[in-house]
């Protein structure tokens, strides 16, 4: 399983032949975050998974549906219904059982905080993705603070990455982010959802150390980095 940065909360996964895309969110003031969007406008996309309806994490569906038409959406009921009427495969779920695609299996996991497009339409229930592969169990937490129900994730399976928001304000910060990844039994963490705006700005160097120092490992990946999980 490979894993590719892009911007924000949006990357790449992957998976047994397959590319989902992730929260696709393209910062307009950055031009290095377009100038990877062209760089992977020729990969076909199979699947965008989306955990909850704010802008910056949906704002680029449509685009990427323009490039890859046969691509299908993955969310809750409502952010799926929403795209579905813009003519965009769907497949909505809410919390439940796993669900098996071409790639693996899938369960959509609790997340909490809100969710709602830019219009103020309702966005459904926020949420998070475990998925469990031939390749390996990652953790997409989405935008959540820590939950309780996130000690029953590994009672699933053991993972291999989790992927939590670390910038504060909005979802958890680092502190938070080492209580939750202690709650996953996880001790390998990709960082996300920091630094792209000014009140989400973390010091990267002091993060990583806080981490370090419970013995667990931070990673932190540049635009267009890749991870192999």
């Amino acid at each position: 399983m490979n894993l590719i940065f892009i911007n924000h909360s949006c990357y790449l996964l992957e998976i047994s032949n397959k590319t989902l895309l992730i929260d696709p969110f393209l910062d307009k003031n950055d031009s290095n975050a377009f100038f990877l969007l062209k760089k992977f406008l020729n990969k076909k996309i199979d699947y965008i998974l989306l955990t909850h309806a704010h802008y910056d994490h949906v704002s680029d569906v449509e685009y990427f549906y323009q490039k890859n038409p046969n691509v299908l959406v993955i969310s809750n009921y409502e952010i799926s219904n929403f795209f579905s009427k813009k003519g965009i495969r769907t497949y909505p779920i809410n919390y439940g059982s796993f669900i098996q695609f071409s790639f693996g299996k899938l369960k959509y996991v609790l997340a909490l905080h809100s969710s709602s497009f830019i219009d103020g339409t309702y966005g459904g229930n926020p949420g998070g993705f475990l998925l469990h592969t031939n390749e390996g169990n990652i953790y997409l937490s989405g935008d959540t603070s820590i939950t309780h129900e996130m000690s029953f994730i590994p009672v699933l399976g053991k993972l291999n990455l989790s992927v939590l928001p670390i910038g504060g304000v909005y979802t958890m910060d680092v502190d938070d982010a080492i209580i939750a990844s202690n709650l996953l039994k996880c001790n390998r963490i990709l960082g996300v959802h920091y630094n792209t705006f000014d009140n989400i700005k973390i010091d990267k160097k002091k993060s990583v150390k806080k981490f370090l120092n419970e013995e667990k490992q931070l990673i932190l990946l540049k635009k267009g980095e890749s991870l192999i999980i």
